[in-house]
């Protein structure tokens, strides 16, 4: 696992944003996993601004998706695939066709679970998959206990979640309380996590995720277990490193040739 530790938020999207257009440049069908929540814009305005300026092409890039609400009609504006084709497909001028998500309104919902399972296979994998992290230490919506050998399923969603995610919704009331999440087993196939997070609110999670022990009631613990992973956070959200400036020694001292 690589931290990376830089000035602020803006700087978070920067840099997330220059590795997804570097595994795009490298691969242009690449299946990008994307995540919603407030942590990942920064990344998906820093790479619409780069397709606006020419530096980089994402024609042919695929995207997929994390999760879903389970019960939310397809019109609703909070579904998490009316909510990527307004912050990812529409800023980054792609297709319906290049997306691939679960269904939160089958009527048969673990075969549309299993579904989905099928359809990343069928893509070949994902090659990135871009992570929030919940104030809890969620990943997806792999609430605390999530077994590290979960796959896409149906989760109830934890209290904390449901207000953490009010802020979309018009009341509390709203926030649905079930939803369709690829598991910690299926995240953990990308060929690439990249988990970014901003502000002291995330400091904890990033701690006990990064430098805590490996353990099912910090679900992003899973990530100390990955072949390639990179966690990228702002000052703030790194305060709680006890290794901090370890990191930015690492960082710094990085060869030219070896990408994050």
């Amino acid at each position: 696992m690589e931290i990376v530790i830089v000035p602020d938020r803006a700087a978070v999207g920067e840099l997330a944003a220059g590795v997804i257009a570097d595994l795009v440049t490298r691969k242009p069908d690449a299946l990008v996993g994307v995540a919603t929540g407030s942590s990942p814009l920064p990344v998906y305005a820093a790479l619409a601004q780069r397709v606006r300026d020419g530096v980089t092409d994402v024609g042919r890039m695929r995207v997929c998706q994390l999760d879903e609400y389970v019960g939310l009609p397809p019109e609703h504006p909070q579904t998490y695939r009316a909510v990527i084709e307004e912050e990812v497909l529409r800023p980054l001028g792609l297709s319906a066709e290049s997306f691939l998500g679960p269904d939160g309104t089958a009527d048969d919902l673990p075969r549309a679970c299993a579904d989905y399972e099928l359809a990343l296979r069928d893509a070949g994998g994902v090659d990135l998959q871009l992570l929030g992290i919940g104030s809890d230490g969620h990943i997806g919506f792999n609430e605390p206990c999530s077994s590290f050998g979960s796959r896409t399923r149906v989760k109830t969603l934890t209290q904390q979640t449901r207000v953490d995610n009010a802020r979309f919704f018009d009341s509390l009331d709203e926030v649905p309380w079930h939803v369709v999440t690829q598991g910690i087993a299926t995240i953990s196939e990308a060929r690439h996590l990249v988990l970014v997070a901003a502000g002291e609110s995330k400091a904890e999670a990033i701690a006990l995720a990064v430098e805590g022990p490996l353990a099912a009631i910090v679900p992003a613990s899973a990530l100390q277990l990955h072949p390639h992973a990179t966690v990228i956070v702002d000052e703030a959200a790194a305060s709680h490193l006890k290794l901090a400036d370890y990191y930015r020694t690492t960082y710094a001292a990085k060869p030219d040739w070896q990408r994050l």
